[in-house]
């Protein structure tokens, strides 16, 4: 559940309720009992660090591989796989 910062205009008081999103917003200021109670307007409480992806930041184990490595893979078997196929059988030597 979010925690909403609410303040009220007439008197100045302000306090964090725990609400659920459904819930209505408060409007009776608990402090001097007016309905100038207002929700405020604040900074997420949150930041994301690293690049973001589970299985490179916070996976157990061993860490996956950048992106960049299964192309880097393929392309350095390819032409290992070409040449092995392009190659004709040599001969067998008759004694």
């Amino acid at each position: 559940m979010p925690i909403y910062a609410y303040k009220c205009e007439s008197c100045g008081f302000a306090k964090d309720v725990l609400q659920k999103i459904s819930d209505a917003p408060l409007e009776e200021c608990p402090n001097c009992k007016q309905s100038t109670f207002r929700k405020q307007l604040t900074a997420a409480g949150f930041q994301l660090k690293g690049s973001g992806w589970y299985a490179t930041d916070f996976k157990g184990g061993s860490t996956a591989a950048p992106a960049t490595a299964p192309a880097a893979e393929s392309a350095a078997t390819a032409p290992k796989a070409d040449l092995a196929s392009s190659t004709p059988a040599a001969p067998a030597a008759s004694t």
